[in-house]
């Protein structure tokens, strides 16, 4: 993850600090309610819709069970095509790659394309690191790059501001990065994308170099996707003479056919679309220009070993799940301290990060102990996919594919030597105070399995995650006595008796470690007679 956000707060306290901003708040409700219902008139418009969310889920299921034969096909299209695959193990290898690939042109400027990938990695903060800027393009992304700000939601980075503070950020910010904006610029959003293409213009034709993501990419052919909706992808994709494209290891497809479930799902979930403006596919090199594609891992492998969490790797980064959750909708994406916010990020997160989200932690999760080889290959000398590697069924470790000894991911299991997902353990930045809240950032109401197109069941993931993290003593014990109590209705029904008893001296808000749950709710009132009493009183109401 980002450098950028580790070290933020927990959870509540994010959350509870901007339930307290009535302007955010604001902000939010009227962009999820306005994106929320396109997505529903849209895909009302589909009759087999649940049949096509059936298929993107039975698809993405199908290719990560055989994801390690999947990517070396997509490595020898790629190559086939004039384009070069570089493995990334973790974020601090992705971004020495793709630093590595900038040096050598001798620029030291990039565009880039929208991607969740280079932000979850830090990749803008890693390039500047080595006097190289990142220029981004999208305008919501450019919106938070020229704010000094962090994106807050998948779709729309930007969803947390108005017109009036994107106004005044151009018009305090712009001339630091490029073209002034204009000086009679209003808070049109005609006249904020017109200040936008004039200011991104000049850095599309200067530029040598671009970095872009992909939504998908197809390992039969070794085709890369991208959709948008604003062009500066178009743009950015064809004019540099160097393209390098960093894509998660679970963005793949087997086929173009397969492709096409994806390109009917993701527009309507999405920006509530029948289809996206732009569709720019390219495979490997084009005339006059380089292509690298960097396929990350970053802990995903090791996503993929759970059983449960694993499903949270469908998720083709539609925001649908943001857009309907009463949790995201009041607090925001900031308070997830993360790239990924929302329920999705509640899940995904803290199975990315493995290891401790202190700062001193690897961004990645890779061990340092387990860093790969320089030069983008992955060491001969690997030994367990748990160290977050890649799948072990390729077949030359020489010629810099994936390492030899690691069990096959297609199994779905980790080596018998791995920290263990299925001994019902959270991975080790679970431990980290952020993390280890995330779990807990939803009501579980299920509105998000509902709206989610490849029907990850994310409360599912939410309650598995909950079960693994640490728990105080406390509550174990209270949670055993719960046990005790409901085991025999016996027990059951004098506690109930004991409770209607009792009722007047329950306060309003619980003592000590309890109170918090009190903050924000009410005790329930307790009744005079339970239900079983008036049952058995009233036979059953018939008297």
């Amino acid at each position: 993850m980002s450098a950028t956000f580790l070290g933020m707060p927990a959870f509540p306290r994010n959350a509870a600090r901007a339930v307290g901003d009535s302007q955010l708040r604001f902000n939010l409700r009227k962009a999820t309610r306005t994106i929320r219902g396109r997505r529903a008139a849209m895909v009302g418009e589909v009759p087999g819709w649940e049949e096509l969310r059936a298929a993107g889920r039975q698809i993405k299921d199908h290719t990560l069970r055989h994801l390690d034969r999947y990517l070396l096909q997509l490595e020898e299209a790629v190559a086939r095509a004039g384009g070069r695959v570089h493995w990334a193990a973790d974020a601090d290898e992705a971004n020495r790659i793709v630093a590595g690939l900038v040096e050598a042109t001798g620029e030291t400027s990039v565009v880039k394309v929208k991607s969740m990938a280079t932000q979850e990695i830090g990749l803008n903060e890693a390039l500047a690191a080595r006097g190289i800027t990142a220029y981004e393009t999208d305008l919501a992304e450019l919106i938070v790059q020229l704010g000094d700000d962090l994106p807050s939601h998948i779709l729309v980075p930007a969803i947390h501001r108005n017109r009036a503070e994107i106004r005044e950020i151009f018009r305090e910010k712009m001339a630091e990065w490029g073209r002034p904006a204009p000086e009679d610029l209003t808070d049109e959003p005609r006249a904020l994308a017109e200040a936008a293409r004039l200011h991104l213009r000049e850095r599309f034709l200067s530029t040598k170099v671009a970095v872009s993501g992909a939504n998908f990419m197809i390992a039969e052919t070794g085709t890369l996707v991208v959709l948008e909706s604003e062009g500066n992808g178009r743009m950015c994709l064809t004019l540099p003479e160097t393209l390098i494209s960093v894509v998660g290891i679970e963005k793949l497809l087997p086929t173009w056919q397969d492709l096409e479930v994806f390109l009917q799902l993701l527009p309507r979930s999405s920006t509530g679309e029948r289809m996206n403006p732009y569709t720019s596919t390219w495979t490997g090199a084009s005339e006059g220009q380089e292509f690298h594609l960097v396929l990350l891992d970053n802990g995903r492998t090791r996503v993929l070993a759970d059983e449960v969490g694993r499903q949270a790797l469908r998720c083709i980064r539609c925001s649908a799940c943001l857009n309907v959750c009463p949790v995201y909708e009041r607090v925001g994406g900031h308070a997830y301290g993360s790239v990924y916010p929302g329920p999705i990020g509640a899940i995904l997160t803290p199975q990315l990060r493995g290891t401790d989200s202190g700062a001193s932690a690897p961004p990645g999760g890779m061990p340092a102990s387990a860093a790969p080889a320089p030069g983008g290959r992955m060491p001969a000398s690997a030994t367990a996919v748990s160290r977050g590697r890649m799948p072990a069924s390729a077949t030359a470790v020489s010629r810099g594919r994936m390492p030899a000894s690691a069990t096959a991911v297609s199994r779905g299991r980790m080596p018998a030597s791995a920290t263990a997902v299925s001994r019902g353990r959270m991975p080790a930045s679970a431990t980290a105070e952020l993390d280890a809240s995330l779990p807990y950032a939803s009501s579980l109401c299920g509105a998000c399995y509902e709206v989610c197109p490849v029907a990850i069941d994310i409360p599912e993931v939410l309650v598995h995650l909950r079960a693994k993290a640490p728990h105080p003593r406390a509550e174990r014990l209270a949670m055993r006595a719960a046990g005790w109590v409901l085991d025999r209705p016996v027990r059951l029904a004098r506690a109930q008796r004991l409770s209607g008893r009792l009722r007047r001296f329950v306060p309003r808000r619980l003592p000590g470690p309890a109170a918090a749950w009190t903050d924000t709710r009410d005790i329930p009132d307790i009744p005079a007679e339970s239900f079983r009493d008036w049952w058995d009183r009233t036979d059953g109401g018939t008297r």
